[in-house]
This record gives C-alpha cells, structure tokens and sequence, in this order.
C-alpha cells in the first residue's frame, strides 16, 4: 500500500515542514518519531501497545530478519504486517549500518559486504540486490537503499569512493526493485563534507526514489557536525517527497534536526535505555534506580498521560527495575516512546504556529537546566 508525503506547511523562520501522509484510513503528521522493532517486535512491547502511545510508522532490521526467522518465512505468513500483527505502516532498513557495526573495510567492495554471522560465524555477503530482494519479501511499506555506513572521522579521498560506491548500489538496488506495494528509499552519505553531501543527494535524485534519507550520522562525530551534515543534506532534496535522518532519537535533536527539514526519525534509545532504567522527563533524562526515588510514589513525569505514568509511581517502577521484572522495562518502554511521539506533536504544533525557534529555547531551558552547547 504505497502512500505519499504531502507538504502542509514551511515554518516561516527554519526549515521546518509540517506534512502528512495517509495509511488505512489514518492520516499521520510529519514530523514524526518511529518506534524500532529490529526483529519484528518493539522489545517488550506488543503491537497494541505501540499504537497506544499514537505510534506511527515502525522500523525493523533487514539484516536481522534475514538471519530469524528468514525472509522467505515471513514471506509465507504474508509479510512483516501478518506476521506481527501490526496494521500501522512499516520501514524495512537495508542491513547498511552492518557495514559500519560488523564489517571491517577490507571486507567491502563494489559486489558487496562479507559479514559474519554474529550468532554463529558463518560467512555472509550482502549486495544491493539481495537487501532488496530481502525487504521486498518482507513486504514492508517502505525499503531502503543499500548503503555503505562510514564511521566519523573519516578521510575525504575514503569518503569520495564510498559516496560513489553507495551511488552505484543506489541505482543497482533500484533496477532489482519489484514490489509495487512498497516504497523505495535512498540514502545520502558524505560526512561532514558539504560537496560530497550535495553531490550524493543530487545524484539520488537523478536516478528518483519515493523519498530519501540522511545516513552517516550518530556515528562518533559531535552534534554540531551532525547538524551540519543534515543541511548539507537536505538544502538539495525534493520539497514533495520523505526526508528520514536514520537513527536519530535524542530528544534536542528531534528538535535541532526538525529544525533543519526532517520528517522521519528513529532510534533504539527509547526502549534501550528502558531496560537499564533510564526516563526521559520534562526535565531532562533520570535514572529511576537513584536511591532518591526509592519511597517516591509520584509518575515517572507528573505532566505525562501515559500508561506508566498514570498508574505506576517512581518507587513501583524502581522496585521492578531492581529485580530485573520485565514489567519494569515495559513501563519504562511505554513512558519513554510516549514522550517522544509526544515531543513530536509538540514541534508540530510549533512549526503550525512558527514558534519553533521560542519552543526550542524553552525546552533546553527545562530539559537542561544551563546553557546548552549545539547550535543552529
């Protein structure tokens, strides 16, 4: 079921957009955080959960899937959505950032990747073609183009080859694209360097793909860098289609990227940080296994609406966390994506209302408590 972007709105002093999309009847606005679920499951949580925290799209894991259960499996159960029971739409990455997480460089070249199989060391390879062949059986509603992940810093010459290489798969991955139903996403490198960015973006275009995405980012380089590649980025991109910054979720830079025209997001942080404890508030991130919370029987956030917040106190939510209860993390895991699909409805709100830059401001003020570094 393909669906398409339709720009609503630019705020008047960033560039910011305000879109939507519709999916079985439901419009969504842009932009918009998604839930990861890398093995077909947002961890811990069930679908119905997710949805109850007004979650729209959800992201899972190619390479993953690949190795469990198989995509010829979920082939036969219908495809990611059957096979979950998930009725929202859903993003397929390529298996790219493996590139930057399990290969080493030696082990890429113009065929593909060799990887070994992180669970049992047998010897993988991963081409443009078999990402897509992968993401076209798992039927999911958006796929994305194979792509070369490098870490930062990196050299320009390196980088130059790299941008290429990934510009070729690009276009490879694309003629072995086949299924009608889904839409095809390519993915712009370059580091932080603003002639590679552009060139990589301008060529992504040439060859045309149903929306594109920034890679390459939360890779090691500090945050000022990362908004720089951003815009380096997207100043080049088509106003009409998807913007996506892969693996981005810290909340100032849902915010600082909204700022520089993404639409899509996401990021395991949410629910990983919910298995070791970890909140996000009003204001700022808190560590619910501090000692200071062991007899406080007030919500995770007293402003929040969600599950955790109002039916379980601090002190419960601790309890659970410090015995290791699943529960705890589950809790944890509703509060933490509601915040974030929340704090993207506020910069929606914001955008529709050009109040984005005061927003930003008040919420570094609350969030951090001092003057905060990053810059626009």
């Amino acid at each position: 079921m393909k669906f398409e972007y339709n720009l609503k709105k630019k705020e008047k002093h960033t560039d910011a957009r305000l879109g939507e999309f519709t999916y079985n009847g439901i419009t969504y606005e842009t932009p918009m955080f998604m839930p990861v679920g890398t093995e077909a499951c947002v961890k811990t949580l069930s679908p119905e959960e997710v949805k109850g925290v007004n979650a729209g799209i959800i992201l899972s894991n190619t390479y993953h899937l690949w190795l469990r259960p198989g995509e010829d499996t979920v082939a036969k159960a219908g495809g990611l959505h059957k096979f979950m029971n998930y009725d929202g739409p859903i993003l397929t990455d390529s298996g790219g950032f493996q590139v930057f997480s399990l290969a080493k460089p030696k082990n890429i070249n113009e065929d593909g990747v060799a990887f070994k199989n992180h669970l049992n060391g047998d010897r993988l390879f991963l081409t443009p073609e078999k990402s897509i062949e992968i993401q076209n059986k798992l039927d999911s509603d958006i796929a994305m183009s194979f792509d070369e992940c490098v870490a930062y810093p990196a050299e320009y010459d390196y980088l130059k080859k790299s941008v290429e290489r990934t510009l070729r798969w690009a276009k490879r991955g694309k003629e072995a694209f086949n299924n009608p139903n889904q839409m095809l996403f390519g993915i712009v490198q370059g580091g932080n360097f603003a002639d590679l960015r552009q060139h990589c973006a301008e060529e992504l275009v040439k060859i045309g793909f149903d929306g594109y995405a920034v890679g390459g980012t939360s890779v090691g380089e500090p945050k000022p860098i990362m908004y720089d590649m951003v815009s380096y980025s997207t100043k080049h991109l088509p106003e009409d289609k998807f913007r996506y910054l892969m693996g981005v979720g810290d909340p100032i830079d849902l915010i600082e990227n909204s700022i520089r025209g993404i639409d899509l997001f996401d990021c395991v942080s949410p629910t990983r940080l919910a298995r070791h404890g970890h909140a996000y508030t009003q204001y700022g991130k808190i560590n619910i296994k501090n000692s200071k919370y062991k007899e406080d029987f007030t919500p995770i956030d007293a402003n929040c609406n969600c599950y955790a917040c109002q039916n379980y106190t601090k002190a419960y939510v601790r309890h659970l966390i410090n015995v290791k209860e699943t529960f705890g993390a589950r809790l944890l895991s509703i509060h933490n994506i509601n915040y974030l699909t929340n704090l993207m409805r506020q910069i929606r709100e914001n955008i529709k209302n050009d109040t984005l830059l005061d927003f930003r401001k008040e919420f570094i003020k609350n969030y951090y408590g001092e003057k905060y570094d990053g810059e626009i």
